[in-house]
């Protein structure tokens, strides 16, 4: 029986996911596997009991990527479960970018005790007139999931879509509308579009990657969107540039102290894969990641080790091998078990960075003695002896 542990409130259709052979624990020292939403794992402890560690959503910057990979701990995120609900998010902030809705929404509030607000109304309206989005020009950094969905969406709206994507996958490149114009100079996106909208994964690299140059070479009047996470903008930069009026509006998920004080911001609290559907997809997905990996060693959707499927476990046994990505570990590994007169039936091994994750198949059960002969050598960190 598997144990796992729930931080934040994952929905009741996903750990019901996980099926037979699984129940949930309040203790996380006793848990093989953690679903998490936003709450942080950085100050966390892990125990040796820990296995894997479920993102439900794409963002993983709560979680110590590194420590993890290094204790052999799998870290999975659940790309594409939250992208429709992300996407909606996006053309609502574009639509009250565009119109004054929100304005318009606080006038009637204002003067709903007038018993002629009607006829004030018609006075009124012209102070939250707007534009459409039909025939403007849309800029989407990234085309992955959600870029791809907000890019079609950009389409059904009559907009004329520029995307840029310099890693754009066939999966969703394949998934775009043929109208999209993917550009490779992302300098076009600066230059040429009226909404630019942001769909990158927060790293290192992507840290601040709209910033004080970038700003500057938008056009003026020019609306941003930030459904992604904020540290993908300077957003200092960006509240000087709106208060000048250079730029338009910024639509953004994070509030945060320069957010919140910054002119012609609208500002929601992380709301993008807040909806049911949202949840229930992201908790469902990563509970199906989580069983195939615990059960049968599969890793689908990992964000800190390569991905390996060989099917559902059928041999006599599975064995697990987290190493060093550094020669000759597959030769010791295959040599230990041939000495041990074990058939090796299949196998698979993947690199991700400094670290590897080799699967076996073998012909028949293997005693402790072996996995931890294994565990001994020189740059294996972790075996995991997988049966039915």
């Amino acid at each position: 029986m598997y144990k796992v542990h729930c931080l934040n409130n994952i929905a009741k259709v996903g750990t019901d996911a996980l099926g037979a052979g699984f129940s949930l624990t309040d203790s996380i020292d006793e848990a093989e596997a953690i679903m998490v939403r936003s709450a942080s794992l950085h100050g966390t402890e892990f125990s040796d009991r820990l296995l894997t560690i479920g993102r439900a959503g794409a963002g993983v910057n709560n979680i110590p990527l590194e420590r993890c990979a290094a204790q052999g701990i799998v870290v999975f995120n659940t790309p594409g479960a939250n992208a429709n609900g992300v996407k909606e998010m996006v053309i609502a902030g574009m639509l009250l970018a565009a119109r004054d809705i929100v304005g318009g929404i606080e006038w009637v509030d204002e003067n709903s005790d007038d018993p002629n607000v009607g006829r004030q109304a018609e006075k009124a309206k012209k102070d939250f007139a707007g534009t459409e989005l039909a025939g403007k020009n849309l800029g989407v950094i990234g085309l992955g999931a959600i870029g791809a969905m907000v890019a079609n969406a950009g389409r059904s709206l009559g907009m004329h879509v520029y995307g840029y994507d310099p890693y754009l996958s066939v999966k969703y490149a394949w998934s775009l509308d043929r109208h999209v114009r993917h550009i490779n100079n992302i300098g076009e996106i600066w230059s040429s579009c009226d909404y630019i909208t942001i769909h990158v994964p927060a790293t290192a690299k992507t840290k601040g990657m709209i910033g004080r140059d970038e700003i500057a070479a938008m056009r003026d009047g020019t609306v941003l969107l930030n459904y992604a996470r904020d540290s993908l903008v300077d957003e200092r930069a960006l509240a000087e540039a709106l208060q000048e009026g250079h730029i338009a509006r910024y639509m953004t998920d994070f509030a945060n102290s320069v957010t919140t004080s910054m002119a012609h911001a609208t500002v929601t609290p992380h709301l993008g894969a807040s909806t049911k559907e949202a949840e229930d997809n992201c908790a469902v997905m990563a509970a199906g990641e989580i069983r195939d990996y615990l059960e049968n060693g599969n890793i689908t959707n990992s964000v800190n080790y390569g991905a390996v499927d060989m099917g559902p476990l059928e041999s006599a046994m599975r064995l697990a091998v987290f190493h060093l990505n550094v020669t000759n570990m597959i030769g010791q590994i295959t040599g230990a078990i041939s000495a041990a007169g074990v058939n090796i039936e299949n196998m698979t091994d993947k690199s991700a960075g400094n670290y590897a994750y080799c699967l076996l198949d073998l012909g028949s059960e293997v005693d402790e003695e072996l996995v931890e002969r294994l565990a001994a050598i020189d740059g294996i960190y972790r075996v995991r002896a997988i049966r039915r």
